[in-house]
């Protein structure tokens, strides 16, 4: 798609001047038509350059000022506006209508077959003026408070300022079939609410500023102990007793003699192998008496009576190591 070039009169800020006319070798019939109709003095168009120049003459007129839309505004900011319980006194009395209008800066019906329209000084004047009374009041009363608010609506502002003085609306070459006498105009088959939503878009609304990104501390998983490190997750002692140490089956000495065995040439070691054991037991057992004993004084002949359970427990207890020794000496 060939490059866009606009004049210099439809840059941002700049005075209006001659309207830049291009024609293709051929004139279309409607456009001869339309510049028939709107000379009261009948002027030869039998040429392309005759057609060029009696539509430069047209748009270039002072008075070449068409109408684009309009667009219904509020007339005060909306704490200032009356109620009323009929909407039509509401929209009579809050309510106003902005004429957009706007003058022809460029016509080409060569490459884009186009028409570009400016906005009229009046015109951004009183949008300028809207989004400063009335817009930058509401929208900034519809956002909480922060510290650059100001700032940012009065950038808003002139950012404003700087959109409406660059506007340029193209549409089809067709939309100078609307011309009227004196280069006036008004766009047709809906090309309006083109514009109308175009104007409408200008208006950005105050946005406040992001919230602070929340950093969320991902702590690390835990580590599982390892099935080959078993001292981290069960203490030694727990290790032993779950496992205890091998121990060969025909060393262990019976409960109680063996008359068969009493001959038999290693009788010695198993004797002092039992004592040896029941011995354990005993210390074991004297240990736990100490704790009883310790705790009820009546076997040392104090005035505490045992009650008979802990009489017949205590007995059974000083029978069973006296029963355990005499084992010990067979």
């Amino acid at each position: 798609m060939p490059a866009v070039l606009l004049p210099a009169s439809a840059q941002a800020f700049a005075a209006r001047g001659t309207v830049n006319v291009v024609l293709s070798n051929k004139v279309e019939p409607w456009l001869t038509a339309t510049l028939k109709r709107i000379n009261k003095i009948k002027r030869p168009l039998n040429s392309v350059p005759q057609h060029t120049r009696c539509l430069t003459e047209t748009l270039s007129s002072t008075n070449a000022i068409w109408s684009l839309c309009s667009i219904m505004v509020p007339k005060a900011p909306e704490t200032e506006l009356r109620k009323d319980s009929n909407p039509l006194v509401e929209a009579i009395f809050n309510y106003q209508m902005l004429q957009i209008e706007a003058y022809v800066v460029h016509v080409d019906m060569v490459s884009r077959n186009e028409v570009a329209f400016k906005l009229t000084q009046d015109t951004i004047d009183a949008l300028v003026e809207y989004h400063k009374e009335i817009f930058s009041i509401d929208t900034s009363a519809n956002t909480w408070a922060w510290p650059d608010k100001d700032t940012q609506l009065k950038k808003l502002q002139e950012e404003f300022v700087q959109a409406a003085n660059k506007f340029v609306y193209r549409t089809s070459a067709l939309a100078l079939e609307g011309l009227e006498e004196d280069g006036a105009g008004e766009l047709l088959c809906g090309r309006g609410d083109e514009v109308r939503n175009q104007i409408t878009g200008l208006f950005v609304p105050l946005l406040p500023p992001p919230p602070k990104p929340v950093v969320e501390i991902i702590r690390p998983a835990p580590i599982l102990p390892s099935s080959t490190i078993a001292e981290t997750w069960w203490p030694s002692q727990h290790i032993s007793a779950v496992q205890p140490p091998s121990i060969d089956t025909w060393r262990i000495v019976p409960s109680s003699p063996s008359p068969v065995s009493s001959c038999h040439s290693h009788n010695g070691y198993y004797t002092e192998h039992a004592l040896f054991v029941r011995c354990l037991h005993l210390i074991d057992i004297l240990y736990l008496v100490a704790c009883m004993v310790s705790a009820d004084a009546s076997y040392y002949d104090v005035d505490v009576v045992l009650t008979s359970s802990e009489y017949a427990c205590f007995a059974a207890l000083r029978n069973f190591c006296k029963h355990e020794l005499r084992m010990g000496q067979v």
